[in-house]
């Protein structure tokens, strides 16, 4: 089974390969390996921008660039100073029972098309965060994003790898008595509080991922630790479950709308939410979560009382 581990995110450093993965550190665009950043627009003497958003428009000019850098010559960070590994996306795209085993737990059928919402980009948030609770029902949710490079309409299914400039690891906290407000649910809102949204540790590159995993098939899991300090695997799945797969949201979604570089797609959780259990369990004060994907790292957040 797979057990995420309870470091705030975890970086291999045995590959030269591992400064392709791409991240925002205090609001400037950096190359991370293992404990060291390296400052992309420094380091390019201005070719780039310092603006972690924009990597994303001149995508296959920076990874040529970045292939023949050396990460580790960056200075120390701490994972508390990453923000949100894509910072600005100009649509976020999340997808809702995705996972036959959390359409179950929810008591709903498995979808025939993919179950669209949004997360507004005002909830992203980084790595490694200090949550308020905004009330009594606040849930977890750990997911794969795929952050879009190409974009375009009418991508073909087969060539939709092509148009990914990485993954993350992202979690879609819900404060489920927003979400349940009325008829029909408020999903977008009930998910988009503030820190609602956070991502990281870094955008991987795919080939970073094929070198040491399956990027069909990522183990993916959250791990509660309680103010006591006892800990308990929340959720533990593997991607592979998906209904929809990376490459089919891209297909299905890019015959409606056109997707642009830097969109971000939540791609749904596994079953082992607190609205799926019985009796109903939410986060409460003073817990933390772990949210870990397999080769891609993980990412932390805790919980504090309502001011």
């Amino acid at each position: 089974m797979f057990a995420p581990h309870l470091a705030a995110f975890r970086i291999p450093t045995d590959r030269k390969q591992a400064a392709l993965r791409i991240a925002n550190l205090s609001g400037r665009l950096v190359l991370l390996s293992g404990d060291r950043a390296l400052d992309v627009e420094r380091a390019s003497d201005g070719r780039f921008e310092s603006d972690p958003q924009s990597v994303y428009a001149r995508w296959d000019e920076l990874t040529r660039w970045a292939a023949d850098q050396d990460a580790s010559l960056g200075s120390a960070f701490e994972a508390r100073d990453l923000g949100p590994a894509v910072p600005r996306p100009p649509q976020v795209f999340a997808i809702g029972l995705n996972y036959a085993s959390h359409a179950g737990e929810s008591g709903l059928s498995v979808p025939e098309n993919p179950m669209v919402f949004t997360k507004f980009v005002s909830s992203f948030a980084g790595a490694e965060t200090e949550v308020e609770l905004t009330g009594s029902t606040v849930d977890w949710e750990v997911e794969l994003v795929a952050v879009i490079a190409a974009g375009g309409r009418d991508i073909a299914e087969d060539d939709a790898w092509s148009h990914v400039a990485g993954l993350t690891v992202g979690q879609d906290i819900s404060d489920r008595t927003v979400q349940f407000w009325g008829d029909p649910a408020q999903f977008s809102l009930g998910k988009s509080l503030r820190g609602f949204a956070p991502i990281g540790p870094a955008v991987v590159t795919l080939d970073e991922i094929d070198a040491v995993a399956d990027r069909d098939d990522l183990a993916i899991g959250c791990t509660l630790t309680r103010a006591d300090g006892t800990t308990e695997l929340l959720q533990s799945g593997r991607t592979r479950d998906m209904i929809f797969s990376v490459p089919s949201l891209i297909a299905r979604l890019s015959a409606l709308v056109e997707l642009l570089p830097g969109d971000v797609i939540f791609t749904g959780t596994p079953d082992g939410v607190g609205l799926g259990r019985n009796p109903r369990v939410y986060l409460e004060a003073g817990q933390t979560v772990t949210s870990e994907i397999e080769a891609l790292g993980s990412i932390r957040q805790h919980f504090v009382a309502k001011a």
